[in-house]
């Protein structure tokens, strides 16, 4: 009975929750656009963060080079969206002299596929590593495609280098287009609106896919090699094929969140995939809590949201100080002590996965 309670509790939670998520925007819309765009980063950073917890949180591997394959997916939309590639080269204008218009339906498969495969290229020369190393060499994997995408400009134009990719399509489908404006019943619904229905449409998906990997073989696989890869290996896990399964999993996650990046700003460059965003990837699954969906969730809200949220408080510092703090150095400012001290109140995140075995106790 107890239990039949409990699930009609849940349910009500899960109702309440979908409810407030699809009337959120339509409320933000009505103070201004600003409030939504904020919302749909905060989308885009749930994405990022649950992909980058497939490689550190279910796989135990240390990965400070995520944001290439978020680059990827944006300039993999930039070009098939955007005129580049039809100007620059003559055969492919022959081929689409309409221009290449790519529909939601090719561009979110075409982002993950190519992503994945980035994600098994990197995985393959980081078998033998762990730890520090891994961590340097994946670092190393994000600056070397930041640097390809500002240098691949000649001698064959493919990213127009520091310029970056611009005119970029909307995204759309059948009819509906989202970088215009939607009426329903009278009431106009902005575009920001639109892309956030969608983007909350790939979060739900996604963490679907992430909590039943979690309960499935391969997620109890990938926690064995995180906590101990030689035992797992002993055990007769393919340890090999479960760290590349991994590394793909976690990239088609960011490629997928950099096409539609690409879609909502209009306009990428590689100043947008600097080394900062990998880190405040990586703090967003720390902050949260490692391996536990909710709390990656949260910390993804919480530091994609912050920012936003401090430039009503570093505005007044800045004034007291009579300008001489910069807003938005004191912004991280503020920023790095607010972690420092969840860190240290609450070390293992804020919502952190409940204790290996409490599930397996029995009820005194």
């Amino acid at each position: 009975m107890m239990d039949f309670i409990n699930k009609q509790n849940k349910y009500v939670v899960f109702a309440v929750a979908a409810v407030a998520l699809l009337v959120l925007p339509l409320l933000l819309q009505t103070q201004g656009n600003a409030w939504v765009r904020i919302a749909d980063t905060a989308l885009l950073y749930i994405l990022l963060a649950l992909g980058l917890n497939i490689v550190v949180g279910y796989a135990g591997l240390l990965d400070l080079g995520f944001v290439a394959f978020y680059a990827i997916g944006a300039y993999m939309f930039g070009m098939l969206a955007s005129p580049h590639l039809t100007d620059n080269f003559a055969w492919i204008a022959a081929m689409f002299p309409q221009g290449l218009h790519m529909p939601l339906w090719i561009v979110i498969p075409a982002g993950a596929a190519l992503a994945g495969i980035f994600g098994i290229l990197l995985g393959a020369p980081t078998l033998k590593l762990r730890g520090d190393y891994l961590a340097i060499v994946t670092l190393g994997f994000g600056e070397i495609i930041r640097v390809f995408l500002n240098n691949l400009d000649h001698p064959v134009n493919i990213t127009n280098g520091p310029k970056g990719l611009n005119q970029i399509d909307p995204i759309h489908f059948w009819s509906v287009n989202l970088g215009k404006p939607a009426h329903l019943f009278g009431y106009e619904i902005a575009s920001v609106t639109l892309y956030y229905y969608l983007f909350l449409a790939l979060v739900v998906l996604s963490v679907i896919i992430c909590h039943r990997l979690e309960l499935s073989r391969i997620g109890r696989a990938w926690m064995a090699i995180r906590e101990d890869e030689i035992a797992a290996k002993a055990m007769g896990i393919n340890t090999r094929n479960m760290k590349l399964l991994a590394f793909g999993m976690g990239a088609t996650f960011g490629g997928v969140a950099g096409s539609m990046f690409g879609a909502f700003q209009g306009f990428v460059s590689p100043e947008s995939f600097s080394l900062m965003e990998s880190v405040m990837i990586v703090a967003m699954v720390v902050l949260g809590g490692i391996g536990h969906l909710p709390g990656v969730i949260l910390g993804a809200v919480l530091l994609s949201a912050l920012p936003e949220v401090l430039r009503y408080v570093a505005g007044p510092l800045q004034a007291m100080t009579g300008g001489r703090l910069d807003a938005a150095i004191l912004r991280q400012l503020l920023i790095a002590l607010a972690m420092i001290i969840v860190m240290l109140l609450r070390p293992r995140g804020l919502w952190p996965s409940p204790d290996h075995g409490k599930s397996l106790q029995s009820p005194k």
